[in-house]
């Protein structure tokens, strides 16, 4: 909303005649040289200019105007870095070389199925409340960026993992007060820290000989891959995720770079 309350007020200043109904493509144009005039970033670029879009689709959708001005407008080619990931079969090495001999096991392969069940941010998942742990269903209730909350669904093995370390490991555990709700708790009783989180990670991805720089957010990154490459739709991972714009997510739509040369392998004529 705030992003076609920009072009609104740019409209207003420079073509203060021209209805919203009435904009052409010409303007739409001269409001995106404007923006990139202002020094604004490619990437807010992009999201203000997909909002006008769906903005424009609606109307015509509504019938409210004959044309879509912003049909053929452009926004700028984003240098698209893509997230590390890891595969699934890295994945699987990684939560199976966990040892489940002492509590603390029971707790790391929790944290680490959920953050490739789920994709949550490590801050979601050290945040996480009792309260807010839905396993009858298969739903956390995660905190977000801005305090938005949203429900996210959890895999068969992480929802196993997950029932059984609140049910059996947590319960021995006596949390500090003020600590008391959090799911994720250190040996002291104190929510575990992000630190904490990396460190786990850290030492699997040692235990197993893995040369790459994985953190929490490699995890989130692997879950939209493979969910994307698995044929989830779009939006539904933008909605597990959490990405209040869908730009952001659409960096997952790249495909691993090996099953791409497998494909050319297998169905060109020339190969």
């Amino acid at each position: 909303m705030q992003d076609l309350e920009k072009l609104s007020r740019y409209m207003e200043g420079s073509f203060p005649k021209v209805s919203p109904t009435e904009v052409k493509l010409e303007h739409l144009r001269s409001f995106v040289n404007d923006l990139s005039n202002l020094k604004i970033s490619e990437y807010t670029q992009a999201r203000i200019i997909s909002g006008i879009k769906a903005f424009y689709r609606f109307l015509m959708y509504e019938d409210l105007i004959s044309e879509d001005p912003a049909q053929l407008l452009e926004a700028p080619k984003l240098g698209r870095k893509l997230p590390d990931t890891l595969s699934y079969h890295e994945i699987t090495q990684i939560l199976e070389s966990i040892p489940l001999g002492e509590p603390e096991g029971h707790r790391n392969r929790a944290i680490l199925e959920i953050l490739y069940s789920s994709g949550l941010r490590v801050s979601e998942l050290t945040d996480l409340k009792i309260s807010n742990v839905y396993t009858e269903v298969g739903f956390l209730r995660v905190i977000g960026k801005g305090n938005k909350e949203r429900l996210v669904p959890v895999g068969r093995d992480a929802l196993k993992y997950l029932r059984y370390y609140t049910e059996e490991i947590r319960t021995h555990v006596k949390p500090v007060k003020g600590h008391e709700e959090f799911v994720f708790l250190n040996r002291q009783g104190k929510k575990l820290s992000r630190v904490m989180i990396f460190l786990i990670i850290k030492k699997q991805v040692e235990a197993i000989g893995l040369k790459k720089n994985v953190s929490p957010h490699t995890f989130r990154h692997s879950f939209a891959t493979h969910m994307i490459e698995g044929g989830a739709d779009l939006r539904a991972v933008q909605e597990m995720l959490g990405h209040e714009s869908i730009t952001t997510t659409e960096i997952y739509t790249h495909l691993d770079r090996d099953y791409l040369r497998q494909v050319l392998n297998e169905f060109h004529p020339r190969n």
